[in-house]
């Protein structure tokens, strides 16, 4: 690893620890309820915190980009289960993420010879 680069490391290591210790105040702080709201979820904040691509984003949802853009452009809203899994990845990122990584992945069909 560069020298620069850990020492860019180490300063914001210890910035982590003096605000986690409350000697410092973060330079900004994002919470799942700001993110999503009740009647409307903010999805390109959302994704934003996530810090993926539309494609990446909408792959993690199961979802298309187009539908994906269209919530995030205001022409559609998402509904039912999705605005639930949006609630989901809002309020416990870290569960979405493990449980799209665990996914099994279903088997193909070979055709027969």
């Amino acid at each position: 690893m560069r020298k620069d680069l850990f020492e860019q490391l180490m300063e914001s290591v210890k910035e982590a620890h003096e605000i986690a210790a409350g000697r410092r105040r973060p330079a900004r702080v994002t919470r799942a309820a700001d993110l999503l709201d009740a009647k409307n979820p903010d999805v390109a904040a959302l994704r934003a915190h996530f810090k993926l691509s539309q494609a990446k984003f909408a792959k993690l949802l199961g979802i298309s980009v187009d539908t994906l853009q269209n919530w995030e452009q205001g022409r559609r809203r998402p509904e039912g289960p999705a605005k639930v899994l949006l609630r989901v990845a809002a309020a416990h990122p870290d569960v979405l993420l493990s449980v799209t990584r665990a996914a099994p992945r279903r088997p193909t069909r070979r055709s027969a010879a």
